[in-house]
């Protein structure tokens, strides 16, 4: 069996096409899989790291406020169609799976052109604007959230499937990965993290939080600022003479977040798909911050899913500047009884079996 991947310029698209990848491998022993993106996206770094051959094409994004530059990029995906249906004749796959990211149009349209069977995979409660064009022309979309299915054709048929989450973060041990990570396990654990470029308004907030926390012994705090922010945040909290507080652990990457997820008690995130979707399969209660320049807003659309459901509190950017981020993780610490609600909420919401069913999906189309 051959497939095609597809899906770019974010690890949001990125990573869910690799463990979909990896999911109809551990399926049929012996595919082969080909992932086509753009030589300027994260993908040309991701994926080759991951062992997977890689093509690319040209392909660029929209821009909606600017016509001349939408022809530019509507002459330029064009292109790209032509260098996929190549790609495509020489590699002869049984399915094409794209997972977002303006690179998947070029190549699942060529798909369709050749009469490939095609499926996309779309992370977000509201649905990106490539997906949703995409969407008359392919057979499938597996959707990670209920509330997107209104945004794409009747054509094509629609699962709601969740969101592929990697196989490690399904396994990890709460002791074992306390013990990795040198955290107590006689401690509530709170999880932060702003995605792997960090989110400066949650780590100015959450300076605040650390000085509140210095104090107890009950609580420990593992905090991922992200690379560009790891020396503004550890700068000033050797200001405020907090750096070695001794159940405070500042991290400015972690590869280990499968075991950080297992050990959290409590996390305050962005909202992105795939962060959302790893919190609610371990379900723990969460903090979101939507961030507030996500294409159409969609981070605030994920969060208010898991608000709804009373999985995490919402705060806005803005609210983070007048203490309230404090405010909210100091009273969900010492509220058990909310925070064992919270962590049933999103356990509900969680599906563990993501990327398994949508893997099912491709291999079905394929046959």
């Amino acid at each position: 069996m051959k497939v095609v991947l597809s899906g770019g310029g974010t690890g949001g698209h990125i990573y869910p096409a690799l463990t979909i990848g990896e999911e109809i491998c551990r399926l049929r022993p012996g595919t082969e899989v080909l992932y086509i993106g753009t030589s300027t996206g994260l993908e040309a770094d991701l994926v080759p790291k991951a062992g997977i051959p890689f093509a690319t094409v040209a392909s660029r994004g929209l821009n909606r406020k600017n016509l001349l530059a939408s022809m530019q990029a509507a002459a330029t995906a064009l292109g790209g169609v032509w260098q996929s249906m190549r790609l495509l004749r020489q590699f002869q796959p049984q399915v094409v799976v794209g997972t977002g990211g303006y690179v998947c149009g070029p190549v699942l349209l060529a798909a369709f052109l050749l009469g490939i069977p095609t499926l996309i995979q779309e992370q977000n409660a509201i649905a990106g604007i490539t997906n949703r064009l995409l969407s008359h022309v392919v057979d499938g979309v597996a959707l990670g959230y209920a509330e997107a299915s209104s945004r794409f054709s009747s054509r094509c048929c629609q699962a709601v499937t969740g969101n592929p989450v990697r196989r490690e973060v399904l396994t990890a041990q709460r002791e074992d990965s306390l013990a990795q990570l040198g955290l107590s396990s006689s401690c509530k654990t709170l999880l932060v993290a702003g995605g792997s470029r960090g989110a400066r308004s949650i780590n100015q907030a959450m300076i605040e939080v650390h000085a509140a926390l210095a104090a107890r012994q009950d609580v420990q705090v593992l905090h991922i600022t992200g690379k560009n922010e790891y020396n503004n945040v550890v700068d000033e909290l050797r200001r405020r003479g907090l750096e070695k507080a001794p159940r405070l652990f500042v991290r400015p990457y972690l590869h280990e977040m499968p075991a950080a997820l297992a050990a959290a008690d409590l996390a305050v995130f962005r909202a992105g798909a795939l962060g959302i979707a790893e919190l609610t399969v371990r379900g723990i209660p969460a903090i979101l911050v939507p961030y507030p320049h996500a294409a159409e807003n969609h981070q605030e659309w994920n969060a208010r899913v898991l608000a709804n459901a009373g999985a995490a509190k919402v705060l806005g950017d803005a609210q983070l500047e007048n203490g309230l981020l404090q405010e909210t993780v100091l009273a969900l610490l010492d509220d058990s009884q909310q925070l064992t609600a919270m962590a049933e909420a999103s356990r509900a919401l969680g599906r563990p079996q993501a990327a398994k069913d949508i893997a099912e999906w491709a291999v079905k189309l394929a046959k």
